[in-house]
């Protein structure tokens, strides 16, 4: 029989790393674990589910509208609107799949201060322009900041004027590039901490995460999906964190069987930035 590819990926890489090393990747629910009964992608609901099963962080997805309201929701369009062109009164009210109403960020990051253990791992979005970009980068830092809650957020984008904006604001800031085309060392020369590549990526540059842990960057690898495409990324020690659909699969395949995940809960203490 014809071996798939991450069955070959998976047979060479388990020949120099023991599986004991599938302890230290951690999990970052994508979109949050939106596949649990009653969520929805970018949902409350998906951050808590997330929380609830033991994720490492929840990533989700930021735009802000026209009037000036940073809202969470993956795709740049809602029902056909732009929504960096549109005014938040007109996205308000939209219903995601689970019957939830479109999520501000505050209101987000308000939930997500409920469960400390958890990374807020958020992606800001590519805007129409440079100095648009910028302004929204200040103005989800200043959020951050004024809810005191700089060690539970990471920072991810595509935008490279973003992750520079970001790192400006907030040298002390973790901030992973996902866009794939600078190399580890590219990366570290400008100060982000990390880079949070597709598998793709990674499968067509295989020296990159190893090159990356010796320069003292995090890697992540996104969107892995099924038991399969999660073990074949599970015998790379070099990876840090897989980004997957499948939060409650990869939990199962990357914890000790002594130590199951826990679910907490608890006020975070406010900090001041």
């Amino acid at each position: 029989m014809k071996r798939t590819f991450f069955t070959t990926l998976l047979a060479s890489l388990l020949a120099a790393a023991p599986l004991s090393l599938a302890a230290q990747h951690k999990v970052v629910a994508h979109r949050g674990f939106w596949k649990a009964e009653g969520s929805a992608q970018n949902s409350l609901t998906s951050l808590r589910r997330a929380a609830e099963v033991g994720c490492y962080g929840s990533e989700l997805d930021v735009y802000r509208t026209i009037d000036g309201v940073l809202v969470v929701n993956h795709d740049n369009k809602i029902n056909d609107v732009r929504v960096e062109d549109t005014s938040y009164p007109n996205l308000q009210y939209i219903r995601l799949s689970n019957g939830e109403y479109l999520p501000t960020l505050l209101q987000y990051l308000q939930e997500g201060a409920r469960y400390p253990q958890m990374k807020l791992v958020l992606e800001i979005k590519s805007h129409r322009n440079a100095e648009r970009e910028q302004s929204v980068v200040d103005d989800i830092v200043k959020l951050v900041h004024d809810l005191g809650m700089q060690e539970q957020v990471e920072y991810i984008a595509f935008s490279r004027v973003v992750c520079a904006r970001v790192h400006e604001v907030d040298p002390q800031a973790k901030i992973a590039y996902l866009n794939g085309d600078l190399s580890p060392k590219e990366v570290k020369a400008l100060g982000w901490t990390g880079i949070d590549y597709e598998k793709g990526v990674l499968q067509r540059n295989p020296d990159w995460t190893r090159e990356a842990k010796e320069l003292g960057l995090e890697v992540n690898v996104w969107t892995l999906r099924g038991e399969e495409d999660i073990q074949a990324h599970q015998a790379d020690p070099n990876i840090d964190l897989f980004t997957t659909d499948d939060p409650d699969v990869a939990l199962r395949l990357t914890q000790p069987a002594s130590e199951p995940a826990k679910k907490k809960s608890g006020k975070s203490k406010k900090k001041k930035g």
